[in-house]
């Protein structure tokens, strides 16, 4: 059963991003029925946008703050479809709730230029969880297609004066595009990543400067690393299979290496 549950996260972490739902979809047909609440609960979807009835203004859908069939709104701390007895974090948590939601949508302006975010809040036995969401997409200008979405979950203890954070990042991103030059090109991956610090906490709202420190930071070190693997790895091999110089160029080249190699081995003589 084990083997079958890794096998399975193996395969949905080898598949585009942008196809998760399909994919978890046609997964589920093939695994044991008891696996199915399991994958549900460890695969992350891309995100969603929804807007909220109240206040006019969009957040992100996802398992942290659905109740059934319905969707809390960070902005309202509403339901939607309305739910009377849906749950919602306690008063210090949702004042906690609202300031990050505000220092993360000025985060999000500041490094993304566009997009939504959206921060949750809830109760976990005798600590509690922030969940960082964002999600970037874009416009879809110079027929290029694609989009980024962090998924941040941190489980904070605190202790005395202190706080400890832990972090699992998780980035899932993918770019099409389709053009003369380039021909179709289709980049996707996700990446998931987990760290754990302790902070002082003076003050309640010290969990944000906290939080927000080791979002920039996991965000950053995930951006590289993303970069170096995509990007990088393609244009090795983009470089090793398609050459700018003509073929008479190249065999030059290789005649006066195996003339200079062959000088050499007589010196060595």
């Amino acid at each position: 059963m084990s083997n079958e549950f890794d096998c399975a996260l193996d395969l949905m972490r080898r598949l585009p991003p942008q196809n998760v739902e399909e994919n978890l979809s046609n997964l589920l047909d093939l695994v044991s029925p008891d696996l199915g609440d399991e994958l549900l609960s460890a695969i992350d979807q891309p995100l969603k946008v929804k807007l909220c009835a109240k206040t006019g203004r969009d957040y992100l859908i996802c398992d942290y703050n659905r109740d059934g069939d319905s969707y809390r709104s960070p902005w309202s701390n509403e339901y939607d479809p309305e739910l009377p007895d849906g749950t919602i974090p306690s008063p210090s948590l949702r004042k906690l709730e609202i300031a990050a939601n505000e220092a993360f949508d000025t985060y999000r302006e500041m490094y993304y230029e566009g997009g939504v975010s959206s921060v949750y809040a809830f109760e976990i036995d005798d600590k509690f969880a922030i969940v960082v969401l964002i999600k970037k997409v874009s416009d879809g200008g110079k027929r290029m297609k694609g989009a980024w979405d962090s998924i941040h979950v941190f489980e904070v203890q605190e202790r005395g004066r202190n706080a400890q954070y832990k972090l699992t990042s998780t980035i899932m991103l993918y770019m099409l595009t389709n053009t003369q030059s380039l021909g179709e090109l289709n980049l996707s991956g996700s990446m998931t990543r987990q760290i754990e610090q302790d902070f002082p906490v003076d003050d309640p709202s010290a969990h944000i400067v906290n939080i927000g420190r080791m979002v920039e930071d996991m965000e950053m070190k995930m951006r590289n690393s993303l970069q170096e693997i995509y990007f990088g790895k393609t244009k090795d091999i983009v470089n090793d299979l398609r050459s700018l110089g003509s073929l008479e160029d190249s065999r030059r080249q290789a005649r006066i290496q195996k003339e200079l190699v062959g000088r050499l081995m007589e010196r060595n003589k």
